[in-house]
């Protein structure tokens, strides 16, 4: 099976490392052209030199922070006046970690910014020419912690759960304009994220983070953690003419990791 998407314009979220850099790059190498967007202009800039051109398209970078919603929003608004695109990847950084005892009022209405808001706003300008085109992909990912909660992940829990449901209500919405609207459930992958969190565990535990890792492992059925790019495959074919009739679902990309239907 052959998946093109030349012609298509693609814009994704968090796209200087880890997850949402490996779905540019497939995304890119598939025929698309890309917009990433992340905070650092020197990684943007890299990643678009790095990116292939099968089909002669043009890659571009925005530099946005998603924590800062105004700045953000404000920044949409104008790329939005000027370009459309026809795939959505909603991708952000995560938030900061903790267990429910350890974040405020303050952490949440943050966490809500961040990962629920921009994801929200976003979609709703560029659903916009999808209507009008009928024909669209928005992906958005999410984490299998909205199905089985992750202690130290009480915010990324909370508001990407969120972030699945509304998804599924919109692709009701969307899908007689042939607009399909997907959530993946990312499980451990070797991101840069990760490592970080890992990094916080072993200090909590008192072990090295080659230990966290390898119990880590142990816990997936496969016995490993995934690569970026296996999730660059998946989010490729959602965005491809060859899953049009998916959506309003959530894709568990885990190694078997989830234990619930």
């Amino acid at each position: 099976m052959n998946i093109s998407l030349q012609g298509k314009k693609a814009l994704v979220g968090g796209s200087s490392r880890g997850i949402g850099k490996a779905i540019a790059q497939q995304l890119a190498e598939s025929g698309a052209s890309v917009t990433l967007m992340a905070r650092s202009e020197e990684k943007l800039k890299s990643i678009v030199s790095e990116l292939a051109i099968t089909h002669g398209q043009k890659h571009n970078y925005l530099v946005v922070d998603f924590s800062n919603f105004a700045s953000f929003k404000s920044i949409m608004d104008v790329y939005f006046q000027a370009n459309t695109i026809d795939i959505l990847v909603n991708n952000t950084q995560g938030p900061k970690a903790g267990g429910v005892l350890d974040i405020d009022i303050t952490d949440y209405q943050n966490a809500f910014d961040l990962l629920f808001k921009s994801v929200v706003y976003t979609t709703q300008l560029a659903q916009r020419q999808m209507v009008e085109n009928q024909w669209g992909r928005i992906i958005n990912v999410a984490s299998i912690s909205v199905k089985e909660p992750l202690s130290y992940l009480a915010l990324s829990n909370s508001i990407r759960a969120a972030v699945v449901i509304w998804g599924k209500t919109l692709a009701t919405d969307l899908a007689q304009h042939q607009i399909t609207v997907n959530s993946i459930l990312t499980g451990y992958f070797d991101t840069e994220r990760i490592n970080d969190l890992n990094a916080i565990k072993a200090s909590q535990l008192g072990i090295s983070t080659e230990q966290v890792r390898a119990n880590m492992e142990k816990q997936v059925p496969m016995k490993r953690i995934g690569d970026p790019r296996e999730y660059g495959y998946l989010a490729t074919f959602l965005a491809s003419e060859r899953a049009s009739y998916i959506t309003g679902t959530n894709i568990p990309i885990d190694g078997g990791l989830l234990k619930s239907l």
